[in-house]
């Protein structure tokens, strides 16, 4: 029961609240024996064979057919008793359990990283684009303060260039004066 509830991964015991139970059916047991730990399926509300992917009932909403729903149902097979199961079959039927439970661990350990890896990926995709934004508004920030600072060397530029040509008449008007004086 362990191993059927691990198989089908409930999370409470199945069999304790009754939607689950043991079976003695001889064909149920045969086809479990045969694929151990992998979880068997077969069409609701059938009696068809177990398989691991099972197919939808035939015989669903025809409508035909004469007799009540009773009338129309399989009679029901006559119990047999569990086949003997030899040591040796019991042992291989473990061991493909075994197998397959460690393939499903193995399985969930990968899709698990994998998980991970994405949560990894989205976390350095969000970090980059945040450091990129950063990156982004400090190079706004820079080329607005060297506009500043351009436009202020500009202005001083042109004050030089007036104080310069302002030096210029005043020191062609002082030597005037200063030859007038010698003269």
């Amino acid at each position: 029961m362990k191993a059927a509830l691990e198989a089908w991964g409930a999370g409470s015991n199945l069999f304790h609240q009754g939607i689950a139970k043991e079976t003695d059916d001889a064909d149920v047991i045969a086809a479990t024996m045969s694929k151990p730990g992998v979880v068997l399926k077969r069409p609701a509300g059938s009696n068809g064979r177990f398989a691991e992917h099972s197919e939808l009932p035939s015989d669903l909403g025809s409508g035909e057919g004469g007799g009540s729903r009773r009338e129309r149902r399989r009679a029901k097979r006559a119990k047999r008793a569990a086949p003997k199961i030899s040591e040796r079959d019991a042992r291989k039927a473990a061991a493909a359990f075994e197998k397959e439970q460690k393939r499903r661990d193995a399985e969930r350990k990968r899709r698990r990283e994998e998980a991970a890896r994405q949560r990894d990926r989205e976390r350095r995709a969000k970090a980059t684009a945040k450091a990129q934004a950063a990156l982004d508004k400090a190079e706004r920030e820079h080329a607005k303060q060297a506009a500043a600072i351009q436009a202020e060397v500009e202005a001083l530029e042109k004050r030089s260039r007036a104080e310069d040509d302002r030096w210029e008449k005043e020191r062609a008007r002082l030597q005037a004066a200063l030859r007038r004086a010698r003269d």
